[in-house]
């Protein structure tokens, strides 16, 4: 059973504060949806959500963590005062539905962007904004479980844009090991710790990461 970082009585807020987040990103200050997702996750600010820090759950607006996060990854001043509007965008529902799921899941926004990028939310609003929010809950558990049937070494290297050639070349590893890792005809957990060593330091992920479960 999942253990919820935050008690649900706070997650109202958590979901205005993401969804005037992404539509403050996007419809004032005019960045791209994806660039400020990559920002927020990269910034600390998501992780701060994930454990339920009142200062970013109840404490702060949209704008104002918007404009935190700006601040940490880039040298971008956001001068605009708060816009929040009473009209909610596509890209209010996005950072509301995110929110939700993150807090019902239990999984962090990185590992939800591996699986589906929010583009792909980006998507689904047309289907899915006047829908029961458990109808989002479900369609993203099953794309968790076709995402989840796939290698991890696969998953990892798809996310970080590579073909299985680039990161041979990057990690020093032969082509062909790569193919039979993710091809499942050699275990990667009984591999050589320099090899995992070689293929983690070029995803930028831990070694961990990379043995099946």
């Amino acid at each position: 059973m999942i253990s919820c970082a935050y008690d649900e009585m706070y997650l109202p807020l958590a979901q205005r504060v993401m969804g005037d987040m992404y539509d403050f990103a996007v419809n004032t200050v005019g960045m791209t949806l994806a660039s400020f997702h990559e920002m927020f996750i990269m910034s600390g600010m998501s992780h701060q959500i994930e454990i339920g820090n009142p200062t970013y759950v109840a404490g702060k607006n949209g704008c104002e963590v918007t404009r935190e996060v700006i601040h940490t990854c880039s040298d971008i001043s956001v001068e605009t005062e708060d816009i929040m509007y009473v009209d909610k965008s596509r890209e209010y529902w996005i950072g509301w539905a995110l929110a939700y799921y993150q807090w019902i899941s239990g999984k962090s926004f990185e590992a939800i962007d591996e699986c589906v990028k929010i583009d792909k939310m980006y998507g689904m609003y047309d289907t899915l904004h006047e829908a029961d929010i458990s109808l989002f809950v479900e369609i993203m558990d099953d794309k968790f479980k076709d995402y989840s049937d796939e290698c991890r070494l696969k998953r990892l290297r798809m996310y970080a844009g590579l073909s299985q050639r680039a990161l041979a070349e990057k990690a020093g590893v032969p082509l062909r090991q790569i193919q039979l890792f993710e091809q499942g005809r050699r275990d990667i957990n009984k591999t050589q710790g320099a090899t995992l060593y070689q293929l983690s330091n070029a995803l930028g992920c831990s070694m961990e990461r990379l043995l099946s479960k």
